[in-house]
């Protein structure tokens, strides 16, 4: 199988288990709905993924595919910082939307207390690499202070990102995650202003 087609199934396997996870909840969804929906066989299912529990961590896979989608569609002239305020919109957007606040405080839980691997950190994922690029972009341009490095910006925009979705969960999303960074987002990240 080529890696396209790898990655082809996997993808379809993660779409559907999270649309399922959405509509019926993350606990009434079976593997069996799961490959049904995804079009794909129980050895495929099982190839990528141990169970359902190693779904969770498959949702940095969503998202990216949503910065994949994003990081052409900036409009022309767009300055850098409001890239970046745009990319968390749209997260919190889709996060607001498709992703059931349960599921994502079980996701941030498995991360705190996971030994292996921790998507959301892992800096080879596309959400890092765009970022990286948008601010070096901004430090090029004097819109982004050359004191820290890009590395250390993109670092501090993520755990920004990453605190509000917390509290969002924390607070059992009693307010709008999205209305609440865009008021928060500029706030936290003036430092990086020049």
């Amino acid at each position: 199988m080529s890696k396209k087609n790898e990655k082809n199934t996997k993808g379809k396997i993660i779409k559907a288990a999270w649309e399922l996870f959405y509509d019926v909840g993350y606990e009434n969804t079976t593997v069996e709905e799961i490959i049904e929906k995804s079009g794909t066989s129980k050895g495929s299912f099982y190839h990528y993924f141990e169970g359902k529990d190693a779904l969770l961590g498959s949702l940095s896979y969503i998202f990216d595919e949503e910065y994949a989608r994003l990081q052409d569609s900036f409009p022309e002239n767009m300055s850098s910082f409001d890239k970046l305020m745009y990319l968390n919109k749209e997260l919190f957007s889709v996060i607001e939307d498709r992703i059931d606040i349960d599921l994502l405080t079980r996701l941030y839980s498995t991360q705190l207390v996971t030994k292996g691997e921790k998507h959301l950190l892992d800096n080879k994922r596309l959400y890092y690499k765009l970022l990286k690029s948008i601010v070096i972009e901004g430090q090029k341009n004097r819109e982004f202070t050359d004191e820290m490095s890009a590395g250390e910006i993109v670092k501090l925009y993520a755990m920004c990102e990453r605190a509000l979705i917390y509290d969002w969960c924390l607070c059992n999303g009693e307010y709008s995650l999205m209305s609440y960074a865009k008021r928060t987002m500029p706030v936290f990240l003036s430092a990086i202003r020049i």
